[in-house]
């Protein structure tokens, strides 16, 4: 009841969220996959849900420039996403996905709204809760489907499986199963950035429950010692696995552990929020190095799916985060209160974010499994699993 009432103190402040209209010029407003299409449409004005709180840093301002077609795209991304992992949901318990499965739904807005702040340059590393965060970087449903499903049209040739999707040329490098591993890979891909003179940053995400990890702080010690472009996000659920944040962390304040390095609280449920502090946090991380940044966020389904998520946490807690933050519902009311479009043609565009969806997954389901050779490719012995054999010795067969 402690964490309910934590977490329903920073719900109290989520309903004034301000759109006051500016102009009518174009903005430049920097969506990069929302599939909305033509004029940008008026520009806003959006006050973002809570302040940010800083560590070290002068925090940005509230106001978020934003355009009609902004808000479009950030509820048809984010309806998207949500209508993916809950179909992902449903395979697994089909039994058509196995193995480790984390769904994302819940936290869909640090995706768009990190996506709305920086370009494809940029570099993006994750944990193993992967799946939207590929799609936003420009990823399609059909890998998406295949991958999960172990086929061969998958994001990573269907031998990678939920935890490690990866799309270089979109600029993200996986999808990581070692619980805080990828923060010590991103920081090199920042020390690569920078010793190109590229001017992009990488974004290196790790979850609270990672927040202890020692390798960390190594790896942001030496970020810091070298101002590498590095952005460190902690998409702070409140539940690292099935354990409250307050139970495993003497300090929670995810943005302040950074010490020397500067950092900044986020309201991680609120897109545009994400996106003003990515947009100061890239800026910030090119001019004097690392930067923390902590999103307030919140998984509706359990840490993976052998995880009922209703053991440590009540249903309450669920359903209250459900209505007083969810993103999604939060752009709707935007869009509804501006009179963008009417809630019955929002209701159609989440129809058809369905079928698309089905159609995904229809043709995921086409697409064969790898075959048996694939085990000994993309490894780094050569000439594993095979033998040679014949009277001549010049014939090879492959072992499985």
């Amino acid at each position: 009841m402690a964490m309910l009432s934590r977490l329903a103190s920073r719900s109290s402040h989520l309903g004034r969220t301000l759109l006051l209209p500016r102009s009518l010029c174009c903005s430049t407003g920097g969506r990069h996959f929302a599939s909305s299409a033509g004029d940008e449409g008026p520009t806003f004005t959006v006050e973002t849900s809570v302040p940010f709180v800083g560590h070290r840093c002068e925090p940005p301002s509230r106001e978020v420039e934003t355009t009609a077609k902004e808000l479009m795209g950030f509820f048809r991304d984010m309806s998207l996403m949500r209508r993916m992992e809950i179909a992902a949901d449903a395979l697994y318990k089909a039994k058509l996905i196995r193995g480790f499965c984390h769904l994302y739904d819940g936290q869909e807005a640090v995706a768009v709204g990190m996506e709305a702040a920086i370009t494809r340059k940029d570099a993006i590393i994750t944990a193993y809760r992967d799946h939207c965060i590929f799609l936003s970087r420009g990823g399609n449903l059909v890998e998406t489907f295949a991958e999960l499903m172990g086929r061969r049209a998958g994001c990573s040739n269907g031998k990678g499986g939920s935890m490690h999707f990866y799309k270089k040329e979109g600029g993200f490098f996986g999808g990581h199963g070692i619980v805080g591993a990828q923060v010590p890979l991103g920081c090199g891909l920042a020390f690569a950035q920078k010793y190109l003179r590229e001017e992009t940053v990488t974004f290196a995400m790790y979850g609270d429950g990672a927040a202890n990890q020692g390798q960390l702080f190594e790896a942001l010690n030496i970020s810091a010692l070298w101002d590498l472009p590095a952005i460190l996000i902690c998409e702070n659920n409140h539940y690292g696995m099935g354990t409250a944040e307050w139970r495993a962390a003497k300090s929670p304040a995810y943005y302040k552990r950074g010490d020397y390095v500067p950092g900044l609280k986020v309201d991680g449920m609120d897109a545009f929020a994400v996106k003003q502090a990515c947009k100061f946090a890239k800026e910030h991380a090119l001019k004097n190095g690392p930067i923390i940044l902590e999103m307030d966020t919140y998984r509706y389904h359990g840490h993976s799916m052998s995880d009922p998520g209703s053991t440590y946490r009540t249903r309450d807690e669920i359903s209250n985060v459900r209505q007083e933050r969810d993103p999604i519902e939060r752009v709707r009311k935007l869009i509804l209160l501006h009179d963008l479009v009417s809630a019955a043609e929002l209701k159609d565009i989440e129809k058809e974010i369905r079928k698309e969806v089905d159609n995904a997954i229809a043709e995921a389901k086409e697409s064969p499994l790898p075959d048996p050779s694939e085990l000994f490719t993309d490894i780094f012995v050569k000439g594993c699993g095979t033998e040679v054999y014949g009277v001549e010795r010049k014939e090879n067969k492959i072992l499985i």
